[in-house]
């Protein structure tokens, strides 16, 4: 009796080594996560995200690619948007975001992904895992989860996100952004991650971005058209529409609007201007590439902020209000009331 009793003991223990032996903890997962990074020369990943931040669900298919160490490509598409495409590009001359439907972009001397999170990067992912202390780690039957923080500059009211990775792979599958209320308010899927070691420093020149995407169609689309419907902010921090004047310009018409209150500022918005290919130039901005709500990129350069959505070129500027004030103003605008 007492020999089953101790052969039965030994199985157990044995079986309790090898369950122990066979998980991994916090502190493994991210050092496995960190190798892969840093073993990666680039990798390629698609993804689809859903943004539920303004009145209506926004939907973008987004395609990555990174090149160690400093090269990023995100090309965003909005479902509801075809002439909307935008792409970031970091190399070593700077940030650009690119709209080739307008054959335009911006340049930046920013920090940007490492200065805020991107739940589509992995490398962004990876950093928010390890500067949160406090971050949660749990494990199911097929993924890795991380709950942190996140590090939204200009949007505080996305505080927290869970994050998973493939227990066999540990590639990122989906991320899910929170509210202060637990809300899951941005959600990325990740369709494809592979590593890929053949990218080059031209796949993230300017110039070739701007050739590889099919601008004639939207450029043509858009050759002719005016400024027929006048979008206002929802979220005016307290200020209430003062003067509204229409100017006549050589492409249509101006609407410049004029907000008084507690915090003042102006709202521009006018028919998006189509570049020529020959004038093809970067806007340098001195500030930081920011995401509306809606999704789409926008340039910040002190008290202004400019960017264009659906055919419309939209500036927002103001001495009063902060930038994250009018990172909220300007998100506001596509679900206002129209005119």
């Amino acid at each position: 009796m007492q020999r089953r009793f101790l052969i039965l003991l030994a199985a157990l223990l044995t079986i309790s080594l090898l369950a122990a032996c066979g998980s991994q903890s916090k502190e493994d997962v991210v050092q496995k996560l960190e190798k892969q990074a840093e073993e990666m020369a680039g990798y390629k990943a698609e993804a689809n995200m859903k943004m539920r931040t303004g009145k209506d669900e926004q939907k973008y298919q987004i395609q990555v690619w990174h090149k160690k160490d400093d090269f990023y490509r995100v090309k965003l598409q909005n479902d509801q948007d075809e002439k909307g495409s935008q792409i970031i590009l970091k190399n070593d001359s700077g940030v650009y975001v690119l709209t080739p439907a307008l054959n335009k972009s911006f340049k930046f001397q920013s920090d940007w992904p490492q200065n805020t999170s991107q739940p589509y990067l992995y490398t962004s992912l990876l950093k928010d895992i390890k500067s949160d202390s406090e971050s949660k780690f749990t494990a199911d039957e097929n993924y890795y989860v991380f709950e942190t923080k996140t590090n939204y500059q200009n949007n505080k009211t996305l505080p927290y996100q869970e994050i998973y990775f493939d227990k066999k792979s540990y590639q990122p599958v989906m991320v899910k952004v929170f509210d202060q209320d637990m809300n899951a308010l941005v959600e990325v899927q990740f369709a494809n991650f592979a590593k890929d070691d053949s990218m080059k420093k031209e796949d993230f020149d300017v110039d070739t971005n701007m050739a590889m995407a099919p601008t004639e169609a939207p450029v043509a689309a858009m050759q002719g058209e005016e400024l027929t419907e006048v979008l206002y902010p929802e979220d005016t921090m307290g200020a209430e529409l003062a003067d509204e004047v229409e100017v006549k310009t050589d492409d249509g018409k101006r609407i410049i609007m004029t907000y008084k209150g507690d915090k003042n500022f102006t709202l521009i918005q006018e028919k998006a201007e189509v570049q020529a290919a020959s004038a093809q130039f970067s806007v340098p901005v001195n500030g930081d590439p920011v995401q509306l709500a809606d999704g789409v990129f926008g340039a910040m350069e002190h008290n202004r902020l400019e960017w264009n959505s659906n055919g419309t070129t939209y500036q927002l500027a103001s001495d009063e209000l902060t930038e994250a004030e009018m990172v909220n103003v300007a998100s506001s605008i596509n679900n206002g009331a129209a005119k």
